[in-house]
């Protein structure tokens, strides 16, 4: 650990107690070394957080008001996700992974960089608002990753990949859901149900593919995982901003 980072646990421990962050700090030693097979390309695996590649969107009280509003306003999303989708195609760019960028999978950001994207409020609004009252209020959105509109084209293939760790997990609200398209996690295979959400730890493999004739979009949230604790959320983002920044000063 640098400096910086020893001096921010050291804050934190002395706010939370000298345990709080035990589980970050078992995570840096051993790189979080014990883990599922399906999740061995991931960077970091926290400990005890549960190793369940599916999860019931519905199953965390911190969640299900999110969940709640984003299916209640899904005919709102959808319209004003269409009318960007068909008017306003210069909003869209190619998603840009850690892995890869792919031209057949575009994205409409809400948030990014640590921050929502205020351009977004004027062409989804309703995705906007419910995303910054239910998420971004409330601490939920993970703000070291993302929130996007992602619209996979027809023949689109996501390969099989692991993303960087385990102590964020996703929700997916599907928008408009074409036949033909399917997400598989550690090996189990579902569908998106339009108007419905999506909740899995994608440290496990997992792909997505449209065989379909139209292009498939989901929203999708990165969420801290609801089995860490608060402690750890700021000890996390203290990790992975500090490693960030020596990686822009190579």
């Amino acid at each position: 650990m640098t400096p910086e980072t020893e001096s921010a646990f050291a804050a934190i421990r002395a706010e939370f107690g000298k345990g709080s962050i035990d589980r970050v700090e078992r995570m840096l030693e051993s790189g979080g070394k014990e883990r599922h097979p399906l999740q061995k390309a991931a960077k970091w695996i926290l400990p005890g957080i549960s190793p369940t590649p599916w999860h019931d969107p519905y199953a965390y009280a911190e969640l299900a008001p999110l969940v709640r509003a984003l299916e209640a306003d899904h005919r709102a999303v959808k319209k004003e996700f269409g009318s960007a989708w068909a008017d306003r195609r210069a909003v869209f760019s190619d998603y840009e992974h850690y892995l890869t960028r792919q031209q057949d999978w575009q994205a409409l950001y809400l948030f990014r960089g640590g921050g929502p994207v205020e351009e977004s409020a004027a062409v989804v609004p309703t995705a906007h608002r419910v995303l910054k009252e239910f998420a971004v209020d409330t601490g939920i959105l993970c703000p070291l990753l993302e929130c996007h509109f992602s619209t996979l084209l027809p023949g689109a293939v996501i390969e099989p990949h692991c993303d960087l760790w385990n102590f964020s997990i996703n929700l997916h609200l599907a928008v408009d859901i074409p036949d033909g398209c399917s997400i598989t996690v550690a090996g189990e295979t579902r569908s998106w149900e339009e108007g419905k959400c999506l909740l899995f730890d994608y440290s496990f493999e997992h792909e997505a593919r449209n065989e379909g004739s139209a292009p498939r979009t989901c929203l999708l949230v990165d969420l801290w995982h609801p089995e860490t604790t608060v402690p750890e959320r700021r000890a996390l983002e203290t990790v992975v901003h500090e490693v960030r920044r020596l990686m822009r000063a190579e």
